[in-house]
C-alpha cells in the first residue's frame, strides 16, 4: 500500500482526486494540503509514497517545492496547463494529469506509479538472516554487510550506502530501503538520513556524530525524529 497526499489549492479538485483515491485499495490517503507550506509540513511528518501535486499555487507552485525536496516521493502532477507537461516530466515525475481528470486517466496513471514503487523496492534483495544483502548499483549486484554501514544518505530518487572505505549508490527510495533495515540497529533520524546506531560518536546537539577510521561525519537530526532518538540513547546510558 502506498501513503499518499494531496497538494491542491482548489477544494474541488481535492474532493475529486480523494474520491478517486479511496476507489483504490492500495492507496491510503494520509494528508490534503491546499499549499506547498502544508504539503513540506506534512511530508516531514509522515513516511510519503506518492504525491499528488498540483503546479499551479500561490507563493510556491508545485514545481518549486519539488525541486526543494532532498528526497522526495513518487510525484503526478496535477494541472490544467498542459505547457507545463515538459518540465514536470524533466523533475522525473511518474506521469502527469491535465485538468479535469477522468477516473480512467488516474488509474492508469496510479497504475504506473505502483509498478515504478515495486520496481524501486525491487532493487534490494535480502538473504534470510544472513549479516549482508545485495544491491544493485552500476549494472551489477553488490554485497553490503550490515556491520560495514554507517549511514544511508537520500538524494532524489537514489539512496547512497555509506561504508568506511566506500560508497555505493542505487536507484531506491528511503522508504523501501528503511523498511527492509533491521529496526533496532538502523533508526532514521531525518527525513534524509537513516543510521546504524553502532556507529554513533557522540551526539552533540541537533547532530549525530559518526567517526570511522579518522573520518568524522556530522548527520543532522530531524525535530520529528529527536524524540524517539534520545529515547533509544536514554536507555543506554549509565
Amino acid at each position: 500500500m502506498l501513503n499518499v497526499i494531496i497538494v491542491d489549492d482548489e477544494p474541488l479538485a481535492i474532493d475529486i482526486l480523494e474520491s478517486y483515491i479511496d476507489k483504490i485499495p492500495d492507496l491510503k490517503l494520509i494528508a490534503k494540503c491546499s499549499n506547498a507550506i502544508e504539503a513540506n509540513e506534512a511530508l516531514n511528518a509522515n513516511n510519503i509514497d506518492l504525491m499528488f501535486l498540483d503546479i499551479q499555487m500561490p507563493q510556491l507552485t508545485g514545481v518549486e517545492l519539488l525541486k526543494s525536496l532532498t528526497s522526495p516521493p513518487l510525484v503526478i502532477f496535477t494541472t490544467a496547463y498542459s505547457e507545463y507537461a515538459v518540465e514536470g516530466f524533466e523533475l522525473n515525475a511518474v506521469d502527469y494529469l491535465l485538468k479535469p481528470i477522468s477516473f480512467e486517466r488516474f488509474f492508469k496513471s496510479v497504475n504506473k506509479a505502483i509498478e515504478k514503487f515495486k520496481a524501486q523496492s525491487a532493487e534490494i534483495s535480502f538473504d534470510g538472516e544472513e549479516p549482508f544483502f545485495f544491491v544493485k548499483a552500476d549494472k551489477k549486484l553488490i554485497k553490503v554487510r550490515f556491520d560495514d554501514i554507517l549511514y544511508v544518505e537520500g538524494l532524489k530518487d537514489y539512496v547512497i550506502i555509506r561504508q568506511a572505505e566506500s560508497r555505493v549508490i542505487t536507484l531506491q527510495t528511503m522508504k523501501s530501503l528503511e523498511v527492509k533495515l533491521n529496526q533496532s540497529i538502523f533508526k532514521r533520524i531525518h527525513r534524509s538520513y537513516i543510521i546504524n546506531l553502532n556507529k554513533i560518536n557522540a551526539i552533540v546537539g541537533n547532530m549525530v556524530e559518526i567517526t570511522e577510521k579518522g573520518k568524522t561525519k556530522h548527520i543532522p537530526i530531524g525535530k520529528n525524529y529527536r524524540d524517539e532518538l534520545l529515547q533509544i540513547v536514554n536507555q543506554k546510558r549509565l
